[in-house]
């Protein structure tokens, strides 16, 4: 079996207010992933003070913690997020700080999301909340997304966070469309988050039907759940990969991002899987 990629998404949209540990500052960012990077993790997902609403984000902060991490872990790979969709904006300008990066060659994976889904929480009467926020990638996006990765030789994270998310996927990497390095990233909807797939074996089941026979490597996350105690266990026994922080954490107490790494990393010896290094999972995904 191959070896376990481990992803750290530490920070996203999470507050202070929430948890304590979440890094927000430059520093915070480039002194958790190095931590992370040490505990076991090769690929880290970061946001900025950016609002995914918003619609062009600044490449600067990116830079500037990047530089700081590949200091010290030069061969960490790092990826940013993008503003969501809608009529008052586009994918180009969506996209331009990862173009921007991409071109500077501090970047060699890029985030591809094939779908559009309601996000929000549930409110006090167990319902969802009644917002208009629909996280938007119409199929023109997502033409826009793959076409930009290809041109520059980027890698792809593409996002699942519905089953016709990976259709849409599917369909391109079919047609030889989408990067040739890629990873397939499942989002299950924890408790906290109603979308999608429940964390469950079942769930899982039915996307690896959808995926047999591509050996496209695929890894699992939970939003507003813990993955740690639904799905981390069942994707290392079956040859996928994983991925935790405080991005998508969910769960009991306030944890560092490190430590869900290292909870990750025991699981792995427990079931005899050893966790890769930064180059072995550039070669799994296929960067260059």
């Amino acid at each position: 079996m191959s070896p376990l990629i481990i992803e750290a998404a530490i920070n996203g949209a999470t507050l202070k207010s929430q948890n304590p540990n979440v890094p927000r500052s430059l520093d915070e960012i480039s002194t958790c992933a190095c931590a992370c990077i040490d505990a076991g993790a090769t690929i880290i997902h970061n946001h900025t003070d950016d609002s995914i609403i918003q619609a062009r984000h600044d490449a600067s902060p990116y830079r500037a913690a990047w530089t700081r991490i590949r200091e010290r872990h030069p061969d960490a790979i790092l990826y940013p997020t993008m503003g969501g969709g809608g009529g008052h904006t586009n994918a180009k300008q969506r996209y331009a700080h990862i173009e921007e990066l991409a071109d500077e060659r501090l970047l060699q994976l890029a985030i591809i999301d094939p779908g559009s889904v309601s996000l929000g929480p549930y409110d006090s009467d167990g319902l969802p909340m009644a917002i208009d926020f629909v996280y938007q990638n119409t199929f023109a996006d997502v033409r826009y997304m793959a076409e930009s990765c290809c041109a520059r030789g980027l890698g792809a994270h593409v996002s699942i966070f519905e089953p016709g998310f990976l259709r849409v996927a599917l369909d391109y990497h079919r047609a030889g469309r989408f990067p040739r390095a890629l990873k397939i990233q499942l989002y299950f909807g924890g408790p906290a988050l109603p979308f999608g797939l429940p964390p469950t074996e079942r769930s899982l089941d039915a996307y690896l039907a959808m995926l047999e026979g591509t050996n496209l490597p695929w890894m699992v996350g939970v939003l507003g759940g813990d993955v740690r105690h639904t799905l981390a266990e069942l994707a290392i026994r079956r040859g996928g990969h994983v991925r935790v922080g405080l991005e998508d954490f969910g769960g009991d107490g306030k944890p560092r991002n490190e430590d869900l790494v290292a909870d990750i990393v025991a699981m792995a010896r427990q079931c005899g899987r050893a966790v890769a290094s930064a180059d072995e999972a550039a070669r799994l995904i296929g960067l260059r």
